[in-house]
């Protein structure tokens, strides 16, 4: 397991960048093959814009990923850190390190994002999508990737994680935004196991229904135990789902990168869907 972790630790950006366009290329091909629903919009053109997002939070992420290697450093040389508290076997600490960089980094930064007005904003442009599919998971404001990042270095420094841990929690978080973004119809006899233990398709697209409550609900991002702990877990036929957010439903405002890119500098808007009542 070690030598697992040393590698992650270096991993190259090109190793980095191969993994997400494989990701990538398989999943676009699977929503060919197997769509959950019609591929009958302007795919590429909506890949278009996404991927431009995606380009643009990447070169934000080189320099994050030197603050994530000297806080790292730091937690390592101090021996600071839940994971320190215990001398935890090699193996358990490694899987420690990722399912507690889940909660901090990931479950705990993206309730924070739904429920502090001015940072709902800023992910508002995440969810404004109306055509989700795999270039989806990576469809967010430069401004959010700032505020995740703050979440991500609170948790490598509250739980004390070696960069290799890190690495290995980043990769596994690109792999499963693709996986349960992709509009791929996956049968709900294999979905629903598999959604008590990590975030599937079916699980995470209850999320982007564009109405309250299904907008607050399964924030996870690779386990699925989270929300369930947490009881934000919330289940939708995944054939009644409406894709996008019911505040920003006009193409002129989700579909133009200018206005998403102005979006978190707007008046906010109060959800107008149901709060307490599920469909």
């Amino acid at each position: 397991m070690q030598e697992v972790v040393a590698y992650f630790e270096h991993i190259a950006p090109a190793v980095r960048g191969g993994i997400f366009i494989a990701g990538l290329v398989f999943f676009w091909t699977l929503e060919g093959l197997i769509p959950l629903f019609g591929n009958n919009y302007k795919k590429v053109s909506h890949a278009g814009l996404n991927l431009f997002l995606t380009g643009l939070n990447f070169v934000l992420g080189v320099g994050f990923a030197w603050l994530l290697l000297n806080v790292s450093d730091f937690t390592i040389e101090h021996q600071f850190g839940l994971l320190f508290l215990i001398d935890f076997p090699g193996w358990l600490r490694i899987i420690l390190g990722v399912v507690f960089l889940d909660l901090v980094g990931a479950y705990f930064a993206h309730f924070t994002l739904h429920k502090i007005k001015w940072m709902w904003k800023f992910h508002v442009v995440h969810h404004s999508d109306q055509q989700i599919d795999v270039t989806s998971g990576f469809r967010h404001h430069p401004g959010e990737i700032f505020l995740r990042m703050f979440f991500t270095v609170i948790g490598v420094i509250v739980i004390g994680t070696p960069m290799g841990v890190i690495m290995i929690y980043q990769t596994l978080s690109l792999i499963f935004a693709q996986f349960t973004h992709a509009n791929i119809n996956v049968p709900n006899w294999l979905d629903k196991p598999l959604s008590w233990l990590i975030i599937t398709p079916n699980m995470h697209k209850v999320h982007h229904h564009f109405q309250q409550p299904y907008t607050d609900s399964n924030y996870g991002n690779i386990f699925a135990f989270w929300d369930r702990f947490f009881r934000t877990y919330l289940d939708l036929d995944k054939h009644l789902i409406v894709y996008g957010i019911d505040t920003h439903m006009d193409p002129k405002e989700n579909d133009n990168l200018g206005n998403l890119l102005k979006i978190p500098f707007q008046e906010y808007r109060e959800p107008e869907g149901l709060k307490s009542k599920k469909i």
